[in-house]
């Protein structure tokens, strides 16, 4: 019985140590964990939610969310979370003749910040996506994987209490 050398053995080991570690990397780097919109509110916030009253339909306008929700408080421990989540694009900032949105505010229903006032800013996140992407439709949800900061934006349309920097924005499937 003829035994392979020593050195080829340890090529094989090596070999097989490698194509390991390369695809234990690339099942880490797609599993984002997913986050929930409600995560992003401080309890005091999910408890106000809570006791709001039934909106009635009736009457000029939406309803108003009371003052306390509107702060912006936020959950320290989302600071630094890298996550993915869901939600609708309100376009900020665009580049080229393809119209690529490269900054915009992802909300977690169509519509916010444009026909309706906006959801409290810790229900906003301000997020900025060097590459660009486009949009057929606004009403087109995405997923948005990255980097969650614990920081405020504001300006014209809303005021946000959460930044993203994405490293990744496609269309959302189921």
């Amino acid at each position: 019985m003829i035994l392979p050398s020593p050195f080829a053995v340890l090529r094989h080991v090596l070999t097989l140590c490698l194509l390991l570690s390369v695809a234990s990397v690339s099942t880490a780097e797609e599993s984002w964990p997913e986050l929930d919109w409600l995560e992003l509110m401080p309890e005091e916030d999910l408890r106000l939610l809570e006791s709001l009253p039934e909106v009635e339909h009736e009457g000029d306008g939406p309803a108003a969310l009371p003052d306390e929700i509107l702060t912006g408080r936020v959950v320290p421990e989302m600071d630094g979370t890298r996550a993915r989540i869901p939600g609708f694009v309100v376009p900020l900032k665009t580049v080229g003749s393809d119209q690529r949105i490269v900054e915009f505010f992802l909300v977690p229903y169509y519509g916010a910040c444009i026909h309706v006032p906006p959801p409290p800013p810790n229900q906003i996140i301000h997020v900025t996506y060097k590459p660009g992407f486009t949009l057929d439709a606004l009403y087109e949800p995405v997923w948005v994987q990255g980097t969650l900061k614990t920081e405020s934006v504001e300006n014209d349309i809303a005021s946000s209490s959460y930044t993203l920097t994405s490293e990744k924005v496609e269309p959302y499937e189921g």
